[in-house]
């Protein structure tokens, strides 16, 4: 999985548990993409949560940006009202700002908002897929510092782990030129209405696989991960990561200097920011990563970077779930 239900914290309620984060070049401006509520989509959004795209533009890890949408009960027809807001400089960092309001709608519709914004939300079909077989020696491998060995995955017939299945999908498309830079970084997370008042944010996303990877999804340390900022990631989770990958890559010999390579690592992943060049094709793959799209082979990228030898899933986007539209708002339908 990338992020599907990947902490006890994100496990309390799907619909604040972000699956994936995608940013990439649209028909015409630049495509932001949250995804949800994984394996079913069903019951929408929270109607006391937020979900926030978080932009930083000047590199430094600290988001310069925030939309932010909130949504309605969820009705009768399986649909909810929704408002997106937008927020800059100090205002980015306080969940308590108002922000302006850029559209409000309902979810199914496609809806133009203020300033060139379009905002589709609702069920769709999960443009993520997986080999679960792959995935699970991945992580007993990396978590026991044991050598990683696919020989027992059985390729004869490789089945995407979430074929078939839907998410509660937000996308935003946003004019180009709105950041003023060529370069920026995006993460999702999601927040929580307390009842002592504020907001307890409940989840994270940007780069797919690191929770996963890195962090068992029964402990206390992926729901940390879940609630902590990307300004602090190399502070936090850095010697965690470095001592992991150094461990495995040992074990494995796919590394003349483990140690070395896991610096390395460390580098390529904090802090877990998606960055992105405006205006050009997302790429999520071995020698570059700008953005991600929706048919990339984030996994294969991921844990070849992290034990450094290739990992093949045996799929490709065709084992993907639904056929994507070629327009906003870009995602399958549901099925």
């Amino acid at each position: 999985m990338s992020h599907h239900l990947d902490s006890p914290l994100a496990r309390q309620d799907p619909r604040l548990d972000i699956s994936d984060v995608y940013v990439f070049r649209g028909a015409a401006a630049t495509v932001f993409i949250m995804n949800v509520n994984p394996l079913s989509g069903a019951g929408g959004f929270h109607p006391e949560g937020r979900y926030e795209f978080r932009v930083d533009t000047d590199g430094d890890a600290v988001e310069d940006h925030i939309y932010v949408l909130t949504f309605g009960e969820y009705d009768a027809d399986g649909g909810q009202s929704l408002e997106v807001r937008w927020s800059g400089g100090p205002d980015a960092l306080d969940r308590e700002a108002v922000g302006i309001l850029l559209a409000r709608g309902r979810t199914g519709q496609e809806i133009a908002g203020a300033g060139g914004v379009r905002v589709w939300a609702g069920p769709a079909a999960d443009p993520f897929f997986i080999n679960g077989a792959v995935v699970g020696a991945v992580k007993e491998a990396v978590a026991n510092g044991t050598p990683f060995d696919l020989s027992a995955v059985d390729y004869r017939d490789p089945a995407n782990l979430f074929a078939g299945t839907n998410v509660s999908a937000i996308v935003l498309e946003i004019p180009d030129e709105v950041f003023g830079v060529t370069k920026i970084g995006l993460w999702g997370t999601t927040a929580l209405a307390t009842d002592s008042g504020g907001w307890r944010q409940i989840n994270r996303c940007a780069t797919p696989l690191i929770n996963t990877i890195f962090n068992p999804d029964d402990s206390d340390r992926s729901s940390e991960y879940n609630t902590t900022h990307p300004s602090r990631d190399r502070a936090l989770y850095g010697p965690i990561v470095s001592d992991l990958v150094t461990k495995v890559v040992a074990a494995t010999g796919s590394s003349d200097d483990p140690a070395a390579h896991a610096r390395r690592v460390v580098d390529e992943l904090f802090p877990d920011i998606l960055t992105y060049q405006i205006g050009t094709p997302a790429e999520f793959g071995f020698a570059v990563r700008n953005g991600r799209g929706l048919t990339h082979c984030a996994p294969e990228v991921m844990f070849a970077l992290v034990l450094n030898k290739a990992v093949p899933l045996g799929l490709d986007s065709s084992s993907a779930t639904g056929a994507l539209r070629p327009d906003f708002p870009y995602l399958a339908s549901p099925m």
